[in-house]
């Protein structure tokens, strides 16, 4: 795929630009591997639809909120960056959880700190400090939705604790 990438580049499909495609993907592949995950996390279908259920309703309720906020306030429009604690230690729940609150319109993992265990997210339409803490539950929620669909049952726990604000943070 990288060379398919490669002839897209440079707009011509030719011997040439193939060739030289497959070139630069056994020169990347060879000089970055991929790490393999070392542990896969258990994979929940009927969570995974219903994890994909909710991330399109978020997409609809979000573009609906900042929609909003932009007709609303307009170049006045607040946001907040919260930091959230990370529950798992697997690379690809926390891939999954990032991008699946970057999704949504108005929201942007800044930064995951695995050495803190905490992640940063900018949340648009926060505007005090009621408007912050719902951008961290929102932010809490996805990350144990995540956890439900892929996490083990610790991490599931440990989430639904940290949600409920039963757990210090």
């Amino acid at each position: 795929w990288l060379a398919v990438v490669w002839v897209l580049l440079w707009g011509t499909f030719t011997p040439w630009t193939l060739v030289g495609g497959v070139a630069v993907a056994v020169a990347v592949t060879a000089l970055f591997p991929m790490r393999t995950a070392a542990v896969r996390p258990p994979a929940r279908p009927l969570q995974v639809l219903g994890l994909i259920g909710f991330l399109a309703y978020d997409l609809v309720v979000s573009t609906v909120e900042v929609s909003w906020q932009i007709l609303r306030y307009g170049s006045a429009a607040r946001g907040a960056i919260v930091e959230v604690p990370i529950v798992s230690g697997s690379d690809l729940v926390v891939t999954v959880m990032a991008n699946g609150l970057t999704l949504s319109p108005g929201t942007m993992v800044l930064q995951i700190d695995p050495d803190r265990g905490v992640w940063y997210v900018y949340m648009l339409g926060a505007r005090d400090r009621a408007g912050v803490e719902r951008a961290r539950r929102r932010a809490l929620d996805m990350q144990r939705r995540v956890l439900v669909a892929f996490g083990s049952a610790e991490e599931i726990a440990e989430a639904s604790m940290l949600d409920a604000g039963k757990a210090d943070t």
